[in-house]
């Protein structure tokens, strides 16, 4: 089962908890156990999954990226000016797997899952593919 779902982002960089969004998914299919796939078909951004219990740690992984890839630089030869977005969508990744079982994401206890914008604020959409084993 393939779900497109759509989101808006309010900010040039955003990490957005998707968690609720992919797990009723999962509940909809009905799949017991198997595998789901998130996926961003954008260049300018990805999915993560990572702590969503202190929103200091979406802050603090946020300022880190800032650091290693600034908005601009002066050897940047992207005309469009976004490259700092390109390489933060590179290393973020643009899927994560996730196991399904018992009906329900395996998620660890302080996990969630993001989308994560790093172009923004813009329309976006991502997919979710939910396979059973």
């Amino acid at each position: 089962m393939l779900y497109q779902l759509k989101l808006s982002t309010t900010k040039r960089d955003e990490l957005r908890d998707i968690t609720r969004e992919v797990a009723a998914r999962v509940k909809e299919s009905g799949v017991q156990s198997g595998i789901a796939l998130v996926y961003c078909p954008h260049t300018t951004a990805g999915i993560a999954i990572n702590e969503n219990a202190d929103p200091d740690v979406k802050l603090d992984v946020m300022m880190r990226l800032d650091e290693v890839y600034p908005w601009e630089h002066p050897k940047y030869r992207h005309m469009e000016g976004n490259t700092a977005s390109h390489l933060k969508s590179i290393t973020c990744g643009p899927s994560q797997h996730l196991i399904i079982e018992d009906g329900r994401l395996l998620l660890g206890r302080w996990q969630g899952i993001y989308f994560c914008e790093f172009d923004g604020p813009r329309s976006r959409e991502y997919m979710v593919k939910i396979m059973k084993d």
